[in-house]
């Protein structure tokens, strides 16, 4: 299983538009993703409503993870998209 540890970046954390364009490039990247708070079971990265009832918050350490072997660029992708302030952009 190939992971990655980020902390959210945006004011608001992953909540409504943040969440909205995270989920939206996890279920664009083409592998299977999975957000959690570390040590916790993860969710489906590229649902809004399973990302969002996690209320994960503003400096939030959060692992991504799949378990395809190819999502290595997918996560780095994810990971660059979360160490953003996805609030403060259009």
């Amino acid at each position: 299983m190939l992971e990655r540890r980020v902390i959210i970046a945006s004011a608001s954390g992953l909540h409504a538009r943040p969440a909205s364009r995270f989920t939206q490039a996890a279920a664009d990247c083409g592998h299977p993703v999975t957000v959690a708070r570390p040590g916790q079971p993860g969710v489906d990265a590229s649902s809004v409503l399973m990302v969002m009832s996690q209320g994960l918050g503003h400096g939030e350490e959060v692992v991504l993870a799949s378990d395809d072997a190819a999502a290595g660029p997918a996560l780095d992708a994810l990971v660059a998209l979360l160490e953003q302030d996805l609030d403060a952009q259009e």
